[in-house]
């Protein structure tokens, strides 16, 4: 059954079939008509158009040659000879045979320009779509997979594959029509420049040949956009990997110079209070070597506040900020705190609203220890001299809320998330100081602990951070580390 198939698709052999076919149909219809010369000169002329239009130029013409001899022979007299008696009969058998050529070669450029136009649309339409794939942006296995898709009408394929083997890229695509036979398979490289980024496979349906000529530079020219496609792929990647290297240098330079000038202010305030003790020649009294000894304590603290948070950040980093939970009251915590920070606040006022129905929540007393300092800490640098610091905590359904309000200027919306980010410092005047790390620490502590953190506006005109730890031992949130 293939074999006949085969047989009946051959374009040699279906004009070669058609040539001698119309004619012999035309002299049967011809003959039962019995209508002269004249009806079968029409009929002839319709057996020529129908060969050109099924076998091409050259059947027509054959099928002219084959009409000219039918005509002769059987409808111009005498009849089942090719003699011809009279001379105007030899100048219209003539006549006949020229129409005839003309009509079929016509013919013949009239459809060839149109399947010519039909092709050019085809291959327009296609290359377009290619193109606007391109342009998409979509993944690139789903432009694999709708590439091998688009294939398999124009090119009247079974099955299309496409196999790319990239240095850094491997994927395959593939579309198929349903129960089609599979006929003989055409491989097409992937090529951009020299370099095979992979292979293109057109299974052509049972019974045809493979693409020729126009149909091969066609296929030729696809593949070529899908090596477009790959190579676009590989290039996205290497700028974002790029991309990546650089943000990351520039985060490590970041870090480099804050965390050196953060390291250096605390330790040139503690040489020089210390400076300032051992130097003999200078009289101080009590009072003035008191505040010496108070202003060398603070900077120790915050030295080393600036030091655990680049730790935790360490430790945020290589996934090993686990808390040590235990059954603990928030409103001691928060006590603790304000105690030990009582000299970094007291340029400001600290106005608590702790109620007391507070349950005891599973958390690492120290890591939430270190929350609410780096909170405070960061209210007290916006918040102007003499303003006030608001701290509240209160049950919040499952889960206990903890809230530290200032007066400072206030965060725009579209950076309450950025300020989590490390290193991450806004420029708000004399307030731009610190390392950029207190909110990154925070919420990655919270979220160790089952929690969420957020920033919101304050009533008072400036930013209230907010953060809820579960009642009931929760799994921590998934984070990525930063960096």
């Amino acid at each position: 059954m293939k074999r006949v198939l085969r047989i009946v698709r051959s374009p040699w052999l279906r004009g070669a079939v058609t040539a001698a076919g119309a004619p012999a149909a035309a002299t049967l219809l011809a003959s039962s008509f019995h209508g002269g010369d004249a009806s079968a000169v029409s009929i002839y002329i319709l057996a020529v158009v129908a060969a050109t239009a099924v076998g091409g130029l050259w059947a027509g013409l054959a099928a002219a040659v084959f009409s000219f001899l039918g005509l002769n022979f059987f409808f111009t007299p005498p009849e089942h000879t090719f003699r011809v008696s009279k001379p105007e009969d030899l100048i219209a058998l003539i006549v006949f045979l020229v129409v005839a050529v003309i009509v079929g070669s016509l013919l013949s450029r009239a459809l060839e320009g149109r399947n010519r136009a039909a092709r050019r649309e085809r291959e327009a339409r296609l290359l377009n779509y290619f193109a606007s794939k391109l342009l998409s942006g979509e993944p690139l296995q789903r432009m694999l997979d709708d590439f091998a898709n688009a294939l398999l009408e124009p090119f009247s394929l079974a099955r299309c594959e496409i196999h790319v083997r990239a240095d850094d890229v491997t994927l395959d695509g593939s579309a198929e029509r349903a129960g089609a036979a599979e006929g003989v398979s055409v491989p097409v490289p992937l090529l951009v420049g020299k370099a095979e980024l992979g292979t293109l496979v057109a299974v052509r349906r049972a019974g045809l040949e493979a693409p020729q000529d126009d149909d091969r530079a066609l296929l030729d020219a696809c593949a070529k956009q899908v090596a477009l496609a790959v190579e676009r792929t590989r290039l996205d990647k290497q700028v974002e990997g790029a991309r990546l290297e650089a943000e990351t240098n520039q985060l490590r330079a970041a870090m480099f110079s804050s965390v050196t000038h953060d390291l250096r202010t605390p330790l040139v305030s503690i040489k020089a209070g210390v400076t300032t003790l051992l130097d003999e020649g200078v009289t101080l009294h009590a009072d003035q070597r008191r505040e010496l000894l108070r202003t060398i304590l603070e900077e120790t603290d915050r030295l080393n506040r600036l030091v655990g948070n680049i730790l935790d950040l360490a430790r945020v980093r290589a996934g090993a900020l686990v808390p040590a939970k235990q059954p603990t009251a928030i409103d001691e915590v928060i006590e603790s705190v304000l105690h030990r920070m009582k000299p970094a606040l007291s340029r400001v006022r600290v106005r608590t609203a702790v109620r007391p129905d507070l349950p005891e929540v599973p958390v690492d007393p120290v890591q939430i220890d270190q929350v609410l300092s780096n909170l405070l800490e960061n209210a007290a640098r916006f918040t102007p001299p003499g303003g006030e610091i608001l701290l509240s905590a209160a049950p919040w359904q499952r889960s206990v809320r903890v809230r530290v309000a200032d007066q400072g200027p206030g965060i725009p919306a579209d950076e309450r998330d950025r300020v989590f980010e490390p290193f991450f410092r806004r420029d708000a005047g004399e307030a731009r100081t610190g390392s950029g790390l207190g909110l990154a620490i925070a919420r990655a502590v919270v979220l160790a602990h089952g929690g969420r953190i957020w920033i919101e506006g304050s009533p008072s005109g400036g930013t209230a951070v907010v953060f809820e730890l579960p009642v009931a031992d929760a799994q921590p949130v998934r984070q990525e580390p930063s960096g």
